[in-house]
């Protein structure tokens, strides 16, 4: 993800508005202006990150559903589902993964690797982690468009809403920047424990609501424990990241995401 200026400075509370600005406005490419850039609106902004997730998640589902519902089979809908939301973030949780994966993989000190990730090309760590991510996500929701469309389509959604989910959760106090400027020390802190845990059983009971519409009881337990276990890897992949390179950064929230959608959809697959 690409990075900007931290903000600073006391700030009147944001409202409503301001807090769906900054989350549609950071993390995705649909035409909002940003009106405010700084912590109140960033808190704000990463309470609304699932919004934005679930707007990504039912655009995502709505492609998906129509190409297998007009014939054009599981694999070809699971390739455009995976498209839509490199579409709408413009590719940036992608960058931000490959661009981890490079500095992960460099053995770098952090200095260093932060360095290797600001770089604009994408180094062989980057590429095999892009290539493989973007297998398994699509051989995982073909494998569910093949069961049905309501399959499918609930793997988009429970996917892209965890993933945001992420991404508030890792705004919490405690998770330090790893830079002093960028998308990172923008958000970093700013979402209270308490908020952030709220989310996230609300993006778990959300989850467990979808894949009750299809599947009953079974489909809303499956479902909360792929968002549950999401969740959990999108926690180590964070933990990771912080403890290699000293905090997070833009690029760390785009691989978080991109992580945590991954579990999701293939916990759906399997079972």
């Amino acid at each position: 993800m690409n990075d900007a200026a931290a903000p600073s400075g006391p700030s009147p509370s944001p409202t409503l508005g301001d807090a769906m600005r900054f989350a549609f406005g950071t993390l995705t490419v649909l035409p909002v202006r940003l009106r405010r850039w700084d912590r109140p609106a960033a808190r704000g902004g990463m309470l609304c990150a699932p919004a934005a997730g679930l707007v990504i998640g039912l655009a995502a589902a709505a492609l998906g559903t129509g190409l297998l519902l007009l014939g054009g089979g599981p694999l070809l809908a699971a390739v455009a589902t995976a498209a839509v939301p490199a579409v709408l973030t413009r590719g940036l949780h992608l960058d931000g993964l490959a661009d981890t994966a490079d500095g992960l993989g460099s053995g770098k000190p952090a200095e260093d690797a932060l360095r290797i990730m600001k770089q604009s090309d994408i180094g062989p760590f980057g590429v095999i982690t892009l290539l493989f991510t973007l297998l398994a996500q699509v051989a995982a929701l073909a494998q569910l468009y093949g069961r049905g469309w309501a399959d499918g389509a609930t793997a988009a959604v429970v996917a892209a809403v965890t993933a945001r989910c992420a991404l508030t959760l890792a705004a919490r106090p405690g998770v330090p920047p790893a830079r002093p400027e960028g998308l990172g020390a923008a958000v970093a802190g700013t979402v209270p424990l308490p908020a952030a845990a709220t989310a996230a059983a609300v993006v778990v009971a959300l989850s467990a609501a979808l894949g009750s519409t299809h599947s009953g009881g079974y489909g809303a337990l499956h479902a909360a424990l792929a968002a549950l276990l999401a969740l959990a890897v999108g926690e180590a992949a964070l933990r990771r990241c912080r403890h290699r390179f000293g905090g997070i950064t833009g690029d760390v929230f785009g691989a978080v995401a991109e992580t945590t959608g991954l579990a999701a959809v293939v916990v759906l697959a399997l079972g």
